[in-house]
């Protein structure tokens, strides 16, 4: 006898982010809205309004706010990194789901990943490129 499994036949999108050391796995599907990071609201996870602004700038653009949720699960970095991981998450998800939207996103940079990362602390110094304080007498 054969087992039938039923599956939901949810569209969902995916989307990787990376910004600073912070990388978000982003899934899209249509919805009321809803952004979730880690399992939390994204208001209540990255509270403050600058990066909620943020994570939302993609669907502002294109006018298409409110029509699709997100699902994201963003890990290392700090809040901000994690923001813009989930922000270039979100975009890239986007062009999955429809490739006509890349040139919108494209002219407003949110598929140009920012390469910008913390420069490492070097031997002799005190931080990545101050040296230490010399005193003469």
């Amino acid at each position: 006898m054969a087992r039938t499994k039923s599956k939901s036949t949810i569209e969902r999108y995916y989307g990787t982010g990376r910004r600073k050391s912070a990388i978000a796995r982003v899934w899209l599907s249509p919805g009321e809205g809803r952004i979730v990071v880690n399992g939390r609201d994204y208001k209540e996870y990255f509270g403050r309004p600058v990066l909620e602004i943020l994570v939302r700038s993609p669907f502002t653009q294109l006018g298409i706010e409110g029509a699709y949720d997100v699902a994201a699960t963003a890990c290392g970095g700090g809040s901000s990194g994690q923001a813009g991981a989930v922000r270039l998450g979100i975009a890239r998800a986007l062009i999955e789901m429809d490739t006509g939207l890349r040139p919108a996103l494209k002219v407003e940079g949110f598929l140009t990943r920012d390469p910008r990362v913390k420069e490492r602390k070097k031997y002799g110094r005190k931080k990545a490129r101050r040296g230490f304080q010399y005193v003469k007498r």
